[in-house]
């Protein structure tokens, strides 16, 4: 291995599940979540020298959102398949339930909206921060944070789940 490979290894182990799971979280697709985090991994990874000695996770969340925000604004251009991608087993009732409900709830926010609560929450980043990586101010954070949570707290978790996974 090249100098420094192991590391990235072991830093990729660590990060895809949690970056995956906030790309899901921001798009609603599993598989396009999948490739989101291929993606930042694959640029952090480009820029491994540079980055691993400091914030390594940060800048991969950086790449992750900003590949998103790029894809809504040009949307690339899929095309149907007759194979169908592998599928994943655990619990499906519950995993059911609860992907529905969130993904539902997550759907009445806008793709902005979207990025600000799973920055601001899921990834527990300060107001700051969230600003300094979609590229947008304090003040827009806080105000769309606001609408969105407004919008959010309409919703009930479904009876069988007493919470989100």
């Amino acid at each position: 291995m090249a100098r420094g490979d192991a590391d990235f290894v072991e830093f990729a182990r660590a990060a895809s599940g949690r970056l995956v799971h906030a790309a899901f979280l921001m798009t609603g697709n599993y598989h396009q979540a999948e490739d989101a985090a291929q993606t930042a991994l694959v640029r952090t990874y480009a820029s491994w020298s540079r980055v691993r000695d400091n914030d390594a996770y940060g800048y991969a969340r950086s790449v992750l959102v900003n590949h998103l925000i790029d894809g809504w604004r040009r949307p690339i251009r899929e095309y149907p398949s007759e194979d169908l991608p592998e599928q994943r087993r655990g619990d499906v009732a519950d995993e059911v339930t609860t992907r529905r409900w969130l993904l539902a709830i997550l759907r009445t926010l806008s793709p902005r909206e979207r990025a600000i609560v799973v920055l601001r929450y899921y990834f527990d980043l300060p107001e700051t921060q969230v600003a300094r990586e979609l590229d947008v101010s304090v003040g827009t954070v806080k105000s769309t944070s606001s609408r969105a949570l407004e919008k959010l707290r309409g919703f009930r978790v479904p009876e069988t789940q007493g919470t989100c996974r």
